[in-house]
């Protein structure tokens, strides 16, 4: 099965646990998500020559967790509104909620609380920054996060995406002096056994053809094991009531 988790399949969706070290897609010479998906399908289905796979939103290489795929062009085009309208704070149920969890350096402030700034890509250092918003090319980027536990100069948290910005977890945190560990683009002097200590742990969606919400989830990798055990955290399932209340998430049944 060329080593790609699966989550989640039927006659539109591919959802994956996406491992750490590998690009959405893009990555010339180089497997992919898109490339693995195309591949586990021609071979589970036997389809001789090239299958559709759409990419509806991506993982940063270095990131893990759940990731949709479509399989179908009309369910590629339902999803891609849904993760866009994402971007504009618009929480019906034709949007979609990703709940990322990430360990950061040192004691991030307790209780719920939201970030808000405008962001810019910076071309030629290959990273977003924090502006001003009247800069040309300034977006808003939002997000909510509750901090979890903290300890040993590192914080757990879980974070609800409102927007959707290239770097926006790692560049709000960051531009707060909290990089992500293992982070070192945007600032982290901690290490991390592989990649960053960021995961995309639970995503809602709602499925493009029947309708119906369904959330995903993805546990993190076991090099999440060490910076976890020290944080005390040993059932993340355990935290879910206060992360939805906090983080003001619907309520629908898991996947």
């Amino acid at each position: 099965m060329n080593g790609l988790e699966i989550l989640y399949e039927d006659n539109h969706l591919l959802v994956v646990n996406k491992p750490v070290g590998i690009a959405t897609m893009g990555a010339e010479g180089h497997p992919t998500i898109h490339s693995l998906a195309c591949d586990y399908l021609r071979t589970t289905y036997q389809k001789p020559g090239n299958v559709f796979v759409g990419i509806v939103s991506r993982l940063d290489a270095m990131t893990s967790g759940v990731l949709v795929l479509a399989r179908t062009s009309k369910a590629a085009a339902r999803l891609s509104a849904q993760f866009a309208e994402r971007s504009t704070g618009d929480r019906s149920l034709q949007g979609s909620e990703k709940i990322y969890l990430a360990v950061l350096q040192g004691e991030v402030p307790a209780g719920p609380s939201e970030l808000v700034d405008y962001v810019r890509k910076d071309d030629a250092a290959h990273r977003m920054r924090v502006v001003n918003s009247s800069l040309a090319g300034a977006q808003e980027a939002r997000l909510r996060y509750h901090r979890l536990a903290t300890a040993h100069e590192m914080s757990l948290v879980a974070v609800r995406l409102i927007s959707g910005r290239k770097h926006q977890i790692r560049l709000q945190f960051s531009h707060r002096g909290h990089p992500v560990l293992g982070d070192r683009k945007y600032g982290a002097s901690t290490v991390f056994d592989a990649g960053i200590a960021l995961h995309s742990w639970r995503l809602r969606i709602t499925h493009p053809t029947k309708r119906e919400s369904m959330w995903f989830r993805a546990e993190p990798p076991a090099t999440w094991k060490p910076p976890l055990a020290r944080l005390n955290i040993r059932r993340l399932d355990a935290l879910r009531a206060e992360i939805e209340r906090d983080l003001q998430l619907s309520t629908d049944d898991e996947t």
